[in-house]
């Protein structure tokens, strides 16, 4: 069975929910853009009263929040426009939150706006396979979610492939490694785009936000590449200290790949389904991570604490989190000159 991974749940210090700000300030910024989209794209069925609104890669929130009623703001605006009509009175807005069967869906209920004036669904399941109705849903959303892949490409793990990867993801230095990952995110990206692609109605569209790698750039230049190398070292020093066995470590690799630009951008081409409506750079205040350790190995727990936790124990968890924190200040300086990632915004319709 593959490994499902999730963020952090719960309301605590250490949760999804309490350091997630980096995600929303994308989300802040892609408003605009956002209400645009739908303002100019979009055509909305007045026939109909039922407006059907799906974010994939949910998480616990409050970001999804957030995101879905940039959404219902931008459709009641251009309903409102075009029929002189009162959205609230005429749109019946139903939002179903998507991510994987162990996302805390309970803290994502229980923080749900008192003041919605949407129907939910909670839809556990893989946003990789189809997930809702044929021709159901009106405007799909994705944030953040599109650089986990499925699972650990073929290879990867096994010592005798050329493609085995004693790295915990994908440097980019090894030919035969980064095309395993590309192979896996090709399938991936494409079984999404599949999915969505017989969920939405035809003109529907899809807005994808998230981190991608510029053309030209290794992840491992990057400075969340270099995070994960930092935590990578500090897997095999707590290896060293006996909390974890050194051979299930050199098996040990995340399923992550952010994407190339043309990576992207092929994969939504040979796909079909979808007209690109925009691709673009879009920054944010929070664009790069602080320099700051505990700020660094919070994001650090929050993000794979789980999944480490899942695969060695809570113990060794702790301790590779410990010596991040510890150890962060000795990268600080290679942190401070790393290239520069991505941030991307995506507004893709469907034909």
């Amino acid at each position: 069975m593959a490994p499902t991974y999730t963020m952090a749940g719960g309301k605590g210090p250490n949760s999804y929910s309490q350091h997630s700000t980096y995600q929303r300030a994308l989300l802040e910024v892609a408003k605009e853009k956002i209400s645009e989209a739908i303002s100019t794209k979009l055509e909305i069925n007045s026939a109909s009263n039922r407006f059907n609104i799906a974010d994939f890669g949910c998480s616990t929130g409050p970001n999804t929040f957030l995101a879905v009623q940039n959404i219902i703001d931008a459709v009641g605006q251009k309903y409102g426009k075009e029929t002189q009509l009162n959205p609230g009175d005429n749109i019946e807005f139903h939002v179903l939150f998507n991510d994987h069967s162990n996302n805390d869906f309970n803290t994502l209920f229980q923080t749900l706006p008192p003041t919605k004036r949407y129907f939910v669904s909670g839809v556990p399941g893989s946003f990789f396979g189809r997930v809702l109705p044929q021709d159901s849903l009106h405007v799909g959303h994705c944030s953040y979610s599109l650089h986990w892949l499925s699972q650990v490409p073929k290879g990867i793990a096994d010592q005798n492939s050329p493609a085995w990867n004693k790295d915990i993801h994908c440097t980019g230095f090894s030919e035969e490694v980064a095309e395993a990952y590309l192979d896996q995110f090709k399938i991936d990206m494409g079984s999404f785009l599949r999915a969505r692609g017989e969920e939405l109605v035809s003109g529907g569209l899809l807005f994808l936000l998230g981190s991608c790698v510029p053309d030209g750039v290794k992840m491992s230049e990057t400075m969340k590449g270099m995070l994960l190398d930092h935590l990578g070292n500090c897997l095999n020093d707590v290896a060293k200290e006996g909390l974890i066995n050194e051979e299930e470590l050199d098996s040990f690799n995340f399923p992550i790949y952010p994407a190339h630009v043309a990576e992207f951008k092929s994969v939504i081409e040979d796909n079909g389904c979808f007209t690109i409506e925009a691709f673009e750079k879009i920054s944010h205040a929070n664009e790069e991570f602080p320099l700051d350790p505990e700020f660094l190995a919070t994001t650090n727990r929050v993000t794979f604490g789980g999944v480490i936790e899942s695969r060695f124990g809570k113990e060794a968890m702790e301790r590779t989190n410990e010596l991040y924190e510890k150890k962060c200040p000795e990268i600080l300086p290679e942190l401070a000159n790393a290239k520069s990632g991505m941030q991307f915004f995506i507004m893709l319709r469907r034909n």
